[in-house]
């Protein structure tokens, strides 16, 4: 080991300084020979070089711990297996798996790498094509998982808040997404599912709307920082896909500090405050809605929506 690889090992730690990169990257604040540094350690990107390395990484995972299902969608911890974490068992589970299966070739295009396109959906756009796609989504039976947590079927165990204050028509419930490993606040990732069915995104936001939504959302942060008291109200955000995954109305709560990445991204995330803010400032009575305004945001080549309505709009506009 040379001079400057010793330094590594003289370093004394103090205290973290900083985690990012959902948790791959820390920087640490220590001492080599009575002189501050700050030391920061990367966990190096998945090894995805060939089939062999792919299959190899797969066959070292261990200790394998369902943290729940639903429909298709399964979630696991788990770790890649080394001889310090035989050693170590505090190293255990350093691994966050989804599972779908069976999944569909809609699952395969989403989870794919491919080339983005900004749309911009006019309200007769919406109306005359993306309403009608929205309308086929849910006749296929993709809700499914959504209605087993919302009738008690499934991951009740999970169910942080069900809130039936405003009556049954308005209630929610709140639970962890599934990306989230249930134990970093600085990743801290939940989901608000509403009861009702008539909101499918927020283009079915209304004016009327408004007095619940605003109840909503005080709502959503007062028992979040109730349930986690190291987090304080203005260090959640609060925001809605569009397009979303799925066609019922659903709302993110994430720690503000996580690292921003594709899903909330500007073209994708919605804030609830400004959708809250652009309801109020619409001409109109109780049914001027979200409907009404031209959204822009992005899509993958591969979605159905930019293969079906928005790439042949481009190629005769």
């Amino acid at each position: 080991m040379g001079p400057s690889e010793e330094l590594v090992s003289k370093f004394q730690v103090k205290r973290l300084l900083k985690q990012d990169q959902n948790g791959r990257r820390i920087s640490i604040l220590g001492t080599i020979e009575d002189q501050q540094a700050i030391f920061t350690a990367e966990r190096a990107p998945f090894a995805t070089e060939s089939l062999e390395v792919i299959q190899a990484f797969h066959a070292a995972l261990t200790k394998i711990n369902n943290l729940g299902d639903n429909d298709v969608y399964r979630w696991y911890l788990a770790s890649a297996d080394s001889d310090s974490r035989r050693t170590r068992p505090e190293l255990e589970h350093d691994l966050k798996l989804n599972l779908i299966w069976p999944c569909s070739e809609k699952h395969i295009k989403k989870y794919s790498d491919q080339q983005l396109r900004m749309v911009t959906e006019t309200p007769e756009i919406y109306k005359n094509q993306v309403r009608p796609y929205m309308q086929r989504n849910r006749e296929e039976g993709r809700l499914d998982w959504i209605f087993n947590i919302l009738e008690g079927r499934t991951e009740q165990e999970d169910v942080l808040l069900r809130d039936t204050t405003q009556g049954p028509d308005d209630s929610f419930l709140m639970l962890p997404d599934l990306n989230w490993d249930r134990k970093t606040m600085s990743s801290l990732h939940l989901l608000v599912l509403v009861c009702r069915r008539d909101i499918w995104s927020l283009r079915d936001l209304q004016k009327g709307h408004l007095p619940w939504l605003k109840y909503l959302r005080q709502r959503v942060l007062e028992a979040t920082v109730s349930m986690y008291p190291d987090l304080d109200q203005d260090q959640l955000k609060l925001y809605v896909h569009y397009q979303p995954t799925y066609y019922h109305f659903h709302i993110h709560v994430v720690n503000v500090m996580l690292e921003a990445g594709a899903t909330q991204a500007t073209g994708k995330a919605f804030g609830l405050e400004n959708i809250i803010s652009q309801l109020e400032t619409m001409a109109g009575g109780d049914e001027a809605s979200m409907a009404d305004a031209s959204l822009t945001y992005y899509l993958g080549e591969a979605s159905e929506l930019w293969e079906k309505i928005f790439a042949p709009l481009k190629k005769h506009s």
